[in-house]
């Protein structure tokens, strides 16, 4: 059969035009040269609100704007903390939206896995650009979690971001002990008396001594992420380091001894004479199993340094054949409470390395990797 020509003046032949016009589409997008520069503060349903870099552009001279997020950057997850760039009205008037075209390069990126067990890639990004990670952990009222601890610090050496242990409610148990786990590992830790600092605060309602000052001339000037499972007292913290954030805060339930979820979202906060406080929604858990094998061992500096007498290929797990941390943990030259504390931190760190190299290869059982 002969291929029949339709030509246009075939009237069998429908031609629609195209509505909108006959501008080929390109993946090419426009540089917005003019977007200004700030910082991601808070994100409330879709709504990011920004701290420009330059105040003067807003109209009441905050610097705070809200905008919207361009179709152009596609599903990438924008968190606090991002630098961001923005068109649009940047003057902040009420019920106005600016929007936001541009993400800058990231210098550091706190991530967490929903659950150990979920598959490699399952991250997801907390906080961008920080530079320090406060742990904040109670001494007493709900009881400490030193596991909950190194989670943490494996989090933080993965984001590229320095730890800082601060404990509360010292006025209730002893530091000491807590202390002195962390200090030999090169963790600056300084523990304080919360409740305390509160009463205490002056006129000005900034709180004072009681080792408040010490978080304070350690985070001035830089971005913090404040973390911590739930009744810690994160907020109560923060309120006494900027009195005007307002933090809601409450109280450790008496029955479970655990915290109830007072911070819902993530909220930066600008400290006095510079520098942000970033608090997060408090968390009874807190997943590292995005991070790789071979980085949670930096988590664990001492057991770091043991472990480079290990065999290569060391996996390091429980009853691979002549792994250097068994033969540290049970050394018999050192005190028995040395080797409890010593059997510790390697059964920690063993737990935190077992989701790892799951995720690195799920097809090997835990405890057969080789």
């Amino acid at each position: 059969m002969a291929r029949r020509d339709t030509g246009t003046d075939d009237p069998r032949v429908r031609v629609r035009p195209n509505r909108r016009g006959s501008r080929p589409r390109t993946k090419q997008r426009p540089a917005h040269e003019d977007a200004v520069i700030g910082m991601v503060t808070r994100i409330d349903r879709g709504h990011y609100r920004i701290r420009l870099e330059d105040p003067t552009l807003t109209e009441d001279g905050s610097g705070d704007i809200t905008a919207m997020k361009a179709r152009e950057l596609g599903r990438g997850k924008v968190v606090v903390g991002d630098r961001v760039g923005a068109v649009g009205d940047v003057s902040g008037r009420k019920d106005t939206l600016a929007r936001m075209v541009r993400v800058e390069e990231r210098r550091t990126l706190l991530r967490r896995s929903a659950e150990d067990g979920d598959a490699a890639g399952t991250e997801r990004p907390v906080v961008a650009n920080a530079e320090l990670l406060v742990i904040v952990t109670a001494v007493a009222d709900p009881e400490p979690r030193p596991r909950m601890i190194d989670r943490y610090l494996v989090a933080a050496y993965d984001a590229g971001m320095e730890p800082f242990l601060v404990l509360t409610k010292s006025d209730l148990a002893d530091a000491g002990p807590l202390l002195a786990l962390y200090e030999p590992l090169g963790v600056v830790s300084v523990a304080t008396h919360l409740e305390r600092a509160v009463r205490e605060a002056g006129p000005d309602g900034a709180a004072a001594g009681t080792g408040v000052d010490a978080v304070r001339e350690r985070i001035a000037g830089r971005t913090s992420v404040f973390v911590g499972h739930s009744g810690v007292g994160k907020s109560t913290l923060i309120n006494a380091l900027v009195p005007e954030a307002h933090r809601v805060t409450g109280h450790v339930n008496e029955v479970t001894g655990r915290g109830r979820h007072t911070s819902t979202n993530l909220q930066a906060v600008a400290l006095p004479g510079g520098g942000w406080v970033i608090d997060t929604p408090g968390v009874r858990s807190f997943g590292v199993a995005h991070v790789s094998s071979a980085d949670v061992l930096r988590g664990f500096p001492d057991l770091a340094e043991v472990a480079e007498d290990c065999p290569r290929g060391c996996t390091h797990e429980e009853g691979v054949i002549d792994c250097a941390l068994d033969e540290w943990a049970a050394a018999t030259d050192v005190e028995a409470a040395v080797r409890e504390q010593r059997a510790s931190r390697v059964a920690s760190f063993r737990r935190l390395l077992a989701p790892s190299l799951e995720a690195e290869d799920p097809t090997i059982p835990t405890g057969h990797h080789r």
